[in-house]
């Protein structure tokens, strides 16, 4: 077939543009390697954004030892000739980009992953990362002094990783900013349970091992992410308002504690969604574990992690964070007043709901609690710095402000505002300037003066 003239030159055109939009787009550059939070700066990665992760870890508990295989789909936000992972310790073997071995680098925390060919700005890709080892808890005076992230047991390990420690057994973009959902795989020794996020995809017994999948299907932050396994007992059924419910508890507490920690789960679920609005995800629960050494729980996405249970008001903090923290997520590590002063908070809600002492009572017992020269009086809440980010005053001053916000707007404006700040952000990211817009608007009140005395200045305030 021959071409005409006029053919032939409108093929040469459209080569030209075609060569012209190639030599116009940005040649591929490597992904930084953090987002940049001002308390974790090589925390998560640039370059692309996580959308889904595959999890499958092998864990044997006489050894300590870890062997799995991550898979992350992630879409690529520039034109990436190399990106970063984050991974602490563990030792990497293997690394493929859709489907093709990779080389792969490492600097620390950071792997540095080379693809064969460059990643186009929009397109999906996936990462497969084989590695191993024995994975390491993180310790120091972020998390109360405590050792946080995978913790061995007597009879398996406890999984908790705020903020920094789910990098510390599966390879990652360790940040809350960058959510994803995930399939976790978990095989471990017969007679043992590993209970993750989500919903129980499938469990069963081959050769000596249980292997169960759970399936998050709701953004997740990485750190909300666990694996946690030992000897269960397990209930399972649905709350009085219908939502699926999974408590998995430690047999050596079974008869320790007066707490019933399936009901109290089923009622406080219940009741903050009437409060805070629809209950995010698909399944609500706990892990309850025998950790004495961790010392803390964690509110893990659908299934608070408990190193065994205190009290029913533990309970109620953690269940509230799955709206404050887990649905709607920091957007840096410094908002974390926007978790911990919310689910503290709740905990007041929930004695005032219970009738035994109203929220105002609570924020005047904490309130006089303190001297004026106590150093709680000395954390600046809404930036208060690494390693007193978990602060008393960021639980319990965040909480003082959210009651001096309800005294000012009124009942009306406040309990309309907690589910309008949970739906606006739902599965997303927000900070702290975000909440105190929607405040405002909500309330048709200018509010920069109680959140300034509150939230941004240091000392004790005047009443």
């Amino acid at each position: 077939m021959r071409l005409s003239r006029s053919a032939r030159l409108a093929a040469v055109a459209t080569a030209a543009a075609a060569s012209f939009v190639i030599a116009a787009a940005p040649a591929p550059t490597p992904g930084a390697d953090g987002i940049g939070d001002p308390y974790f700066p090589q925390l998560g990665n640039g370059g692309f954004d996580a959308r889904h992760y595959d999890l499958d870890v092998a864990y044997a508990p006489d050894t300590g030892r870890l062997d799995g295989r991550t898979t992350l789909t992630a879409r690529a936000t520039q034109n990436l000739s190399a990106f970063d992972l984050d991974l602490q310790k563990l030792e990497v073997t293997k690394v493929e980009v859709n489907g093709r071995r990779a080389q792969f680098t490492r600097t620390g925390d950071e792997i540095t992953v080379t693809p064969r060919d460059a990643l186009a700005k929009g397109r999906d890709f996936t990462v497969s990362v084989t590695y191993g080892g024995i994975p390491v808890p993180l310790n120091g005076p972020i998390v109360f002094g405590s050792d946080y992230g995978w913790m061995k047991t007597a009879d398996g390990v406890f999984v908790a990783c705020e903020p920094n420690a789910a990098s510390t057994w599966f390879p990652s973009s360790d940040h809350p900013s960058d959510k994803a959902t995930y399939d976790i795989r978990i095989k471990a020794p017969e007679g043992l349970t590993g209970v993750s996020n989500g919903r129980l995809v499938s469990t069963y017994d081959k050769g000596g091992s249980t292997y169960t999948h759970w399936r998050e299907s709701k953004p997740m932050a990485t750190y909300l992410a666990t694996a946690t396994i030992g000897k269960f007992d397990v209930r399972t059924g649905k709350t009085p308002s219908g939502i699926p419910i999974y408590v998995a508890i430690d047999p050596v507490l079974a008869n320790s504690n007066s707490v019933d920690v399936y009901a109290v789960t089923a009622a406080a679920t219940d009741y903050w969604s009437q409060v805070f609005g629809p209950y995010p995800f698909e399944e609500t629960g706990a892990i309850v574990d025998d950790m004495p050494k961790a010392g803390f729980s964690l509110e893990v996405q659908s299934k608070p992690a408990y190193s065994a249970v205190r009290s029913e008001s533990t309970i109620v903090h953690e269940l509230a964070h799955q709206w404050f923290g887990d649905s709607v997520s920091v957007a840096q590590w410094k908002d974390i007043w926007l978790n911990e002063g919310f689910a503290t908070y709740a905990q007041w809600l929930w004695a005032e709901h219970q009738g035994t002492r109203s929220a105002h009572d609570s924020f005047l017992t904490a309130y006089n609690a303190r001297a004026a020269d106590s150093p709680f009086w000395q954390i600046t809440v809404a930036d208060p710095q690494r390693d007193t980010m978990f602060a008393s005053a960021v639980y319990q001053r965040g909480a003082m402000t959210l009651q001096m916000l309800r005294e000012r707007i009124g009942d009306t404006a406040f309990f309309k505002l907690l589910p309008a700040w949970t739906k606006l952000h739902r599965y997303g990211n927000a900070d702290t300037a975000d909440f105190i817009r929607l405040a405002e608007k909500t309330s048709g009140q200018q509010l920069d003066d109680l959140f300034q005395t509150w939230l941004f200045t240091t000392g004790k305030p005047t009443l």
